[in-house]
C-alpha cells in the first residue's frame, strides 16, 4: 500500500508519548465520565461487531469492552505499530488503513466508533465519509468525538496548530459537525444525527490533553479533582462556541 499521508508519519513519531499522556489513568477517568457515558448512553454494543476507526494501541477498545464484554472488536489505523499494539493489547483483529483513500475492506459493521480522529483526515474527508457508509450495515451507529471548530477559542487552536510540533498543521483541523453532516449527505440521504453534546472545559485543556499544554504526568493527580468538579459544572452550559469538542451519534438511514 502507498503510504503518503503526512499524518502517518506523525503518529509514528509521537506515538509513545501521546500514549502516555492520553492513555493515563486520569485521562481514561476523564474519557469515562465525558466521552463515553454520554456518547454511548442508549447503545449497546454486546453481541456487535464494532470497527474502532483510527484505534491506536486499543486503550479505547480495551476501555469499551469493560462496559461492553460481548462486543466483537476490529481495529484500524494508518500506523504499522499501533497495529501491532492493538492485538497485543486487545486480542482483537486490527488492519492498517488510510482512511483518506477508498478502502477495499469487505466486512461491515453494526457499529463504526471514531474518537478524535476524524479531524486527523482533513486532506480528504469525503472520502473518510464514504469509507465509514460503506463500512456499516444498514441502521448502523456511527460514534463520534471531535474538536469543534465554533469554539470561541478557533483562532487560537489554529495558530497553535501551525506553531506546535505536536500537530501536523496542514493535515489536522477542528470540525463543523453541522458541515460534516451535510458532506456525509451529500451523495444523498445517508445518516441522521440521533444526539449532538458540545463540551469541553478545563479538565479537557489540562487532564486530557497534558501533553499539548505541557503538563507534567506527577502533576495530574494534584489538579485534576478541582478542575474535574469545574468541568461537570461548564459541560452544563448549553452554547456550543463555548465548547472545545463534540460528541454525535449517526445512524445510517435504511436504504430506500
Amino acid at each position: 500500500m502507498e503510504q503518503n499521508n503526512p499524518q502517518k508519519a506523525h503518529f509514528e513519531r509521537v506515538h509513545d508519548l501521546y500514549s502516555a499522556h492520553y492513555y493515563d489513568v486520569l485521562s481514561m477517568r476523564y474519557r469515562e465520565e465525558f466521552v463515553y457515558g454520554p456518547l454511548f448512553q442508549g447503545i449497546d454494543l454486546n453481541n456487535k461487531d464494532v470497527l474502532d476507526l483510527a484505534s491506536g494501541g486499543g486503550a479505547n477498545t480495551q476501555a469499551l469492552l469493560k462496559r461492553f464484554p460481548g462486543a466483537r472488536f476490529t481495529g484500524c489505523d494508518i500506523s504499522e505499530k499501533a497495529c501491532a499494539d492493538y492485538l497485543a493489547e486487545t486480542g482483537c483483529p486490527s488492519f492498517q488503513a488510510d482512511l483518506t483513500k477508498p478502502l477495499k475492506h469487505q466486512k461491515v459493521y453494526d457499529m463504526v466508533v471514531v474518537l478524535s480522529a476524524l479531524h486527523h483526515c482533513v486532506t480528504n474527508l469525503p472520502v473518510v465519509l464514504e469509507n465509514v457508509y460503506k463500512l456499516l450495515k444498514p441502521e448502523g451507529y456511527f460514534l463520534m468525538f471531535e474538536p469543534n471548530s465554533r469554539c470561541f477559542l478557533e483562532c487560537v487552536r489554529k495558530f497553535w496548530y501551525k506553531h506546535d510540533p505536536s500537530f501536523e498543521a496542514e493535515s489536522e483541523a477542528s470540525l463543523d459537525h453541522d458541515h460534516l453532516l451535510h458532506m456525509a449527505n451529500d451523495r444523498g440521504n445517508r445518516f441522521t444525527a440521533e444526539m449532538i453534546k458540545y463540551f469541553g472545559g478545563p479538565a479537557f485543556y489540562l487532564i486530557y490533553n497534558s501533553m499539548i499544554f505541557r503538563v507534567p504526568l506527577g502533576l495530574k493527580p494534584i489538579i485534576a479533582p478541582p478542575l474535574t468538579f469545574c468541568e461537570r459544572i461548564y459541560n452544563k452550559l448549553p452554547w456550543k462556541w463555548l465548547h472545545s469538542s463534540f460528541l454525535a451519534q449517526w445512524r445510517k438511514l435504511p436504504l430506500s
